[in-house]
């Protein structure tokens, strides 16, 4: 039984958090804070798990609430609760730099708050199966060499806690660069690499225009533009796949798309891809994983059962792109099994 603190200034969103989950038998709502020195208070005498906690909130801040719990030995797993703002956004990665579990975004209009309950009860779940500890910090070193193999991986609703587990169980010396489409609200996907890093078995970091895909690093696609991979030389004349952030019209109502890049990326690596599509909500992803099967890539998505939403992955069942369906504990080992069986990679010892 997860034991739960709802921290939040608005009484409605205290009592709608709290509808979300108690049809859940797994989570118990221990108490309500209606303010950080509240919340504070709350957590000495109630001990929680774990506490969904707003950013702005009278008398003392979410953030001034996760800079006085790092004082603490002991303390509960952290879920920020974050409105749609560029405010908001800055705010959050604050919130992840100083020790928050995780996030979610309160949608914009209030009918629709009660549509984000069974993503948060199952953010709920997933947190309290992970470590306490993060991974060991991981050095963004630039001496890495440009990837001539490339996992590529599309999700957006439902997807981060599949990333959490399909990141963590890729192995560190994976010889291939990894690309994260995850649909997303400008600003935060430089929250949700920090997070992902600290879980993460490799570095991980937000696009920036012009990064190189490299071995041994993961990027995730910055939210607001899409990310597009584009062949390149570099100083040694080996062809290489750079990162070009293109503000081009939103495709499937989202930048960044899937298909941007998986189909990008499909004129550069051809058969040294193999692509993965998680939970998401839609039709992006299925074009993109015709074109890397055409090139002659190996695409899997994720079983249905694992997923909350599995409109992206039948989009690729729709274009028959999809080589392989498997759960999501078994991801991880066949995309390093296919990325050892790629030409020019040498087979560790």
């Amino acid at each position: 039984m997860v034991k739960l603190l709802i921290v939040d200034d608005s009484v409605f969103m205290r009592t709608i958090i709290r509808d979300m989950v108690t049809g859940d038998p797994s989570i118990e709502v221990v108490g309500t804070a209606s303010n950080g020195l509240d919340a504070l208070d709350k957590i000495q005498a109630l001990k929680p798990d774990l506490i969904t906690l707003d950013i702005e909130m009278p008398k003392m801040t979410g953030i001034q609430v996760l800079e006085q719990l790092q004082k603490q030995k002991r303390r509960p797993k952290v879920i920020m609760l974050s409105s749609l703002t560029s405010k908001d956004a800055e705010m959050t990665r604050q919130a992840i730099h100083l020790g928050a579990d995780d996030f979610m975004l309160k949608p914009k209009d209030i009918p629709h708050v009660r549509d984000i309950g069974a993503e948060l009860v199952s953010k709920i779940k997933h947190l309290m199966t992970l470590p306490v500890q993060p991974q060991p910090h991981k050095i963004l070193s630039e001496g890495r060499a440009a990837a001539e193999r490339v996992v590529l991986i599309g999700s957006s609703a439902g997807g981060p806690p599949m990333l959490d587990t399909l990141l963590a169980e890729l192995p560190p010396d994976l010889p291939a660069g990894v690309v994260v489409t995850q649909h997303m609200p400008t600003g935060f996907t430089a929250a949700l690499a920090e997070r992902f890093d600290r879980i993460a078995s490799m570095p991980v970091k937000e696009t920036e225009n012009g990064d190189v895909v490299e071995t041994g690093k993961i990027l995730l696609s910055k939210a607001g533009v899409h990310t597009v991979i584009s062949g390149d030389m570099n100083a040694n004349n080996v062809r290489i796949g750079r990162v070009i952030h293109s503000s081009t019209p939103p495709l499937h109502g989202v930048r960044p798309a899937v298909d941007k890049t998986f189909e990008s990326a499909a004129h550069i690596y051809g058969k040294n891809i193999v692509s993965v599509i998680l939970s998401g909500m839609g039709n992006d992803a299925g074009e993109g994983a015709y074109a890397i099967k055409q090139a002659g890539g190996t695409n899997i998505i994720c079983d249905e059962r694992d997923c909350l939403v599995y409109g992206m992955a039948r989009s690729a069942i729709q274009k028959n792109a999809v080589d392989k369906v498997l759960p999501l504990n078994k991801i991880a080992k066949e995309v390093e099994r296919l990325v050892l069986q790629m030409e020019g990679t040498h087979v560790r010892i």
